[in-house]
């Protein structure tokens, strides 16, 4: 049996969109044991997940005695790195610490590494992340999809949230505009996002609005304006779990959302979703033949120099009425 390590500890819906990796290398070695390290917060995402055998959160101490066939470390985080550089194994594959600078075990990892440091290359790179990461670890890419897995406590919670709030499904539509303080320009502008949710509502859509914890002032203001005007949204719990979230997401009929964790939720789950790009790559989104991507008429000007700033004109530049006609004629 070949024992398989796979590092990936970094954003969540980085990690939803790699184990995408997983039916891959089960398929390549059908008798083998995957392990994953990952960081404490994302440990959710695995459960369930017929493809691993065991997942490690940080910090991991590392077994001088153990030794693994393959290691495929898919992060230049430091942290990540410097543990593929360390963790003994007959074949690497991926990124590891070279001088306190990331650098590839193997050549064919060498183009995504690229891509995060040369501006030209992001900006004309046509590849999937997924399959830049097939890449790394030289596996054939064919648009693989692995999903998050809800068990019946998951579907329970969402059960009982449709009955606690008397939600019809037939045209639930689910939102979720926000992102990573890292990227402020990911987040719909708020007049649009309430503009939306007002002819969506005409057109008898019914709206769930999903938050974070970095969302609550925000979709509390939202709400309140939209309660002014008598139209009523439903609202997940802004603390829910990452498998909460996700059975929440699974009702929905379709998803909009940014280029964002959601997204990759909604992805997982096989939703219909539009994605609204604003400043980061569409190319690198796997669509799976549920994603339509709606284009900033801007973006060229913020991707991929200027991802990190605000500019108000760039969250409103995708309009409220060609969302809805994504939606529509979806």
């Amino acid at each position: 049996m070949k024992k398989i390590l796979i590092i990936k500890l970094g954003a969540k819906g980085d990690v939803i969109r790699t184990l995408a990796i997983l039916p891959a290398i089960k398929k390549k070695y059908p008798d083998s044991e995957i392990n994953w390290i990952t960081k404490k917060d994302v440990l959710e995402i695995f459960e369930d997940n017929p493809y691993i055998s065991k997942v490690y959160s940080l910090p991991y101490s590392i077994n001088k005695n153990e030794k693994f066939d393959i290691l495929y470390n898919f992060d230049i985080d430091k942290e990540a790195v410097e543990l593929a550089e360390k963790i003994k194994a007959e074949k690497k594959f991926g990124f590891y610490s070279q001088d306190n600078f990331p650098a590839a075990f193997n050549t064919a990892s060498e183009y995504y590494l690229n891509t995060l440091f040369d501006d030209e290359l992001k900006k004309t790179n046509k590849k999937t992340y997924q399959q830049m990461m097939f890449e790394s670890a030289e596996l054939d890419y064919k648009k693989e999809h692995c999903p998050i897995y809800l068990n019946k406590k998951d579907l329970k919670y969402a059960e009982d949230f449709v009955k606690n709030n008397n939600i019809s499904l037939d045209k639930l539509i689910g939102i979720h505009l926000g992102a990573s303080s890292r990227w402020p320009s990911k987040v719909w502008d708020e007049e649009n996002l309430r503009e939306f949710i007002i002819l969506a509502k005409k057109r008898g859509f019914e709206i769930l609005l999903f938050a974070g914890p970095n969302e609550i002032k925000r979709y509390q203001k939202l709400i309140e304006q939209l309660n002014d005007k008598n139209i009523k949204v439903f609202v997940n719990n802004p603390g829910n779990t990452i498998k909460e979230f996700s059975s929440l997401v699974n009702l929905c009929k379709k998803m909009v959302c940014s280029d964002s964790f959601s997204l990759h939720v909604s992805l997982a789950l096989k939703k219909p979703t539009i994605g609204l790009f604003f400043c980061t790559s569409p190319n690198e989104v796997e669509e799976y033949g549920l994603l339509k991507k709606i284009i900033s008429p801007r973006l060229n000007e913020f991707f991929p120099e200027k991802m990190d700033i605000y500019d108000k004109e760039l969250t409103k530049s995708i309009s409220p009425s060609d969302v809805l006609k994504m939606i529509e004629n979806d």
